[in-house]
């Protein structure tokens, strides 16, 4: 009987439970003993950035994927399974095979001090070596520069997208500081996309490309994209294209699709026309990036007429996103029930969400050491004049929100951390 990835991944984090700690010399050292699976891969596209990486990396998957292509794609974390993380061909890593290379890994590691993260980007690479594609598209886990995915000697393109102030604790405590670490994936004559930028990140990013010998690919200078009735359009060094909207809600997934069709104009090699962007932008799929749940046990617990949404959003940068998207909805109130690591202040998300929000519900994470208490939820959106209150589950805070709300039909989103938003999508089936 084939054993569960998830015990298996439990014991090795209880094997390793080295803190995190950026560095690329053990996963270099392990990569070399497996052979530098790195070294044998197809074309490869890594991306780097605050928010939005996922969202790229999913419409670049399902682009390619509609024009024909074979892809293999690394993501984290993941929402309710880790086989998430591993697309091998457009398809999750199956148990048994995702076992058998972790058991691979662990006998060539043979105990030498590692993280988690290196241990299963190790896995990612050798699984990616091992079965045939025509690209690899690969998101950095934390920052960049240090990241255990930056060992691509020369990808095909880099990408960069919007920066903003997150992971301080191992980034640095400034936008420039942040925006260094990320700018690390840039490479000598390499093209490296680079989305809408603070001013302090983008002159950080563009001092790198002058410094390694890179070519810059900027938003709102060498490509466009801007949205039109019905639409958006691309403009850029090779295509000029009026497109439908991503099937991802929100309009800074304009911007996260015009960085995705900047990259592929740089895949010279692939033959991607109009057709196939336009169809991967109706397919592509991305979880807890403003879903709306429609079935399930908590929707159940709603009065006809209300609707439940889902948000990862965590951060500042998050947070300003999430606030326009809520900005447009004004039909009815909007409740929200957040959760939130505590290595992140809950005021930085909340504080551009605060003028669209009814009130906050404040919830633990369940089974999250790390997790905010609901009373520090509190606290945060207090401290932005948001009206709130804790709930000891994420059911009672549904229940309270159903009991203060005012006649006719309300908005509920759960936001602030995809392990909350993760839990959430797990529960409801």
């Amino acid at each position: 009987m084939t054993r569960s990835p998830d015990a298996v991944l439990a014991r090795l984090a209880g094997l390793y439970p080295k803190a995190i700690d950026l560095s690329l010399g053990r996963v270099r050292h392990l990569l070399d003993r497996l052979g530098n699976p790195q070294d044998r891969l197809p074309p490869v596209v890594h991306v780097a950035g605050t928010n939005g990486k996922g969202s790229t990396v999913a419409t670049l998957r399902a682009i390619l994927e509609a024009a024909g292509y074979r892809v293999h794609a690394y993501t984290s974390p993941h929402l309710v399974r880790f086989n998430e993380r591993i697309r091998l061909g457009g398809a999750l890593i199956e148990d048994e095979a995702l076992v058998g290379l972790l058991d691979e890994i662990e006998r060539t590691n043979d105990a030498t001090p590692i993280t988690f993260f290196e241990i299963t980007t190790a896995a990612a690479f050798l699984a990616f070596a091992r079965q045939e594609a025509d690209i690899v598209l690969l998101e950095t886990g934390l920052g960049g520069r240090r990241d255990a995915t930056n060992v691509i000697a020369r990808p095909a393109v880099t990408a960069i997208t919007p920066i903003s102030m997150d992971h301080m604790n191992f980034l640095g405590n400034t936008l420039g500081a942040i925006a260094e670490d990320k700018a690390g994936i840039i490479k000598a004559g390499v093209p490296v996309v680079i989305d809408p930028q603070p001013a302090e990140a983008m002159a950080v990013l563009e001092a790198e490309v002058r410094a390694v010998g890179a070519q810059a690919y900027r938003a709102g200078a060498q490509w466009h994209a801007e949205p039109i009735e019905g639409g958006w359009r691309f403009q850029g060094r090779r295509w000029a294209f009026d497109l439908p909207l991503s099937r991802l809600a929100g309009r800074h997934q304009i911007l996260n699709a015009g960085g995705a069709v900047a990259c592929l104009e740089w895949l010279e090699d692939f033959r991607i026309d109009r057709d196939a962007i336009a169809r991967g932008l109706g397919a592509v799929e991305w979880p807890a990036r403003l879903q709306r749940l429609t079935r399930g046990p908590l929707i159940d617990r709603l009065p006809a007429g209300w609707e439940l949404w889902l948000d990862g959003a965590h951060n500042e940068g998050g947070g300003t996103v999430l606030g326009e998207h809520l900005s447009h909805w004004t039909d009815r109130p909007t409740h929200l029930i957040v959760g939130a690591l505590n290595t992140r202040n809950p005021a930085d998300f909340l504080r551009p969400v605060a003028p669209y929000a009814a009130s906050v519900k404040g919830v633990a994470i369940p089974g999250a050491e790390n997790s905010h208490t609901a009373d520090a939820i509190v606290e945060g959106a207090a401290s932005v004049g948001l009206p709130a209150r804790p709930a000891p589950s994420l059911e009672a805070a549904l229940e309270t929100i159903k009991a203060e709300a005012g006649p006719g039909p309300a908005r509920v989103m759960i936001c602030g951390t995809l392990y909350l938003a993760g839990w959430v999508l797990a529960e409801n089936g």
